[in-house]
């Protein structure tokens, strides 16, 4: 602030701030955070950018996934239209930290809840409980099974724990295959390089249901682990409350189910029913 103002500029500058935070800050029921500059409705959201089906940046611009349906409805239960939303990218390895900076207000990002997550941030939900599967091409009838992975090829993303979680604990002769992203997976798998893709089932119905892919894939169905996706919102928040209600009238009043099916059905994903707020499938 320049120091050489009148008091009665200094003044006014001081109560249009206070206005601004009061009315930004607080309307949305996040905790006070000066850092990030809201218009008066808006509320900023963290979502994936990179995984079709669940949240996802298109080249126009726009946002699409289960994640951003489950999130823009959140919103609008917050008192918020769909063109308040500010949607910000949620990379994995950064979501605890932007919720505690206070750069979102929440996060809907396949974010998985659990013991050592929960330390930094709360959680609301879960709202959908995911496992870990693998995607195979429709006309292969040799995996039938998690253990008929041994002697097959199974991708993963570099640094995903997936495949390793498959070949130590369940097909120990798997043949894993790091790629840079699970798109590149998809083309070798569509190719027939590889047998098999594992992440969650949410993330490879997702792929799958890509007009690209139509008909070439299914998933296993093997829930090979059980992934509880939850709301991220800061320690301590009022949000979290709120944002259960929403979620437990986004499934009585059938939204949920229309989400699940637009975003996953293509894949024939055989979804879990909506799971109860608190109840943490282990």
């Amino acid at each position: 602030m320049n120091v050489h103002r009148t008091g009665r500029t200094t003044v006014a500058v001081a109560a249009a701030v206070v206005l601004s935070f009061t009315s930004a800050g607080l309307a949305s029921g996040a905790s006070a955070d000066v850092s990030r500059d809201h218009g008066e409705d808006e509320i900023t959201v963290g979502i994936k950018y990179d995984q079709p089906g669940i949240g996802l940046k298109t080249p126009d611009g726009t946002y699409t996934g289960f994640d951003v349906d489950v999130a823009t409805y959140i919103a609008k239960e917050l008192g918020h239209e769909p063109g308040d939303i500010v949607w910000k990218e949620a990379k994995s390895a950064d979501r605890e930290t932007l919720l505690q900076r206070g750069d979102v207000d929440f996060i809907a990002a396949s974010y998985s809840i659990n013991d050592k997550r929960a330390e930094k941030v709360d959680f609301a939900g879960p709202y959908l409980l995911a496992h870990q599967d693998v995607l195979i091409r429709a006309d292969d009838d040799s995996i039938k099974q998690p253990s008929d992975l041994n002697n097959k090829k199974l991708c993963s993303v570099t640094g995903s724990t997936s495949a390793q979680n498959v070949k130590d604990k369940i097909a120990p002769d798997a043949q894993l295959q790091e790629y840079g992203g699970y798109s590149e997976c998809l083309t070798g798998l569509e190719n027939g390089v590889i047998d098999a893709v594992t992440t969650d089932d949410s993330i490879l119905a997702g792929y799958a249901s890509q007009a690209e892919f139509k008909d070439k894939f299914k998933l296993g169905g093997f829930k090979m682990s059980n992934e509880n996706y939850g709301i991220g919102v800061q320690k301590g928040s009022d949000l979290k409350a709120k944002i259960n209600t929403a979620l437990e009238k986004m499934v009585a009043d059938g939204s949920w189910d229309a989400a699940v099916k637009k975003n996953f059905g293509p894949a024939g994903y055989q979804n879990e029913p909506a799971p109860k707020i608190g109840v943490i499938v282990q």
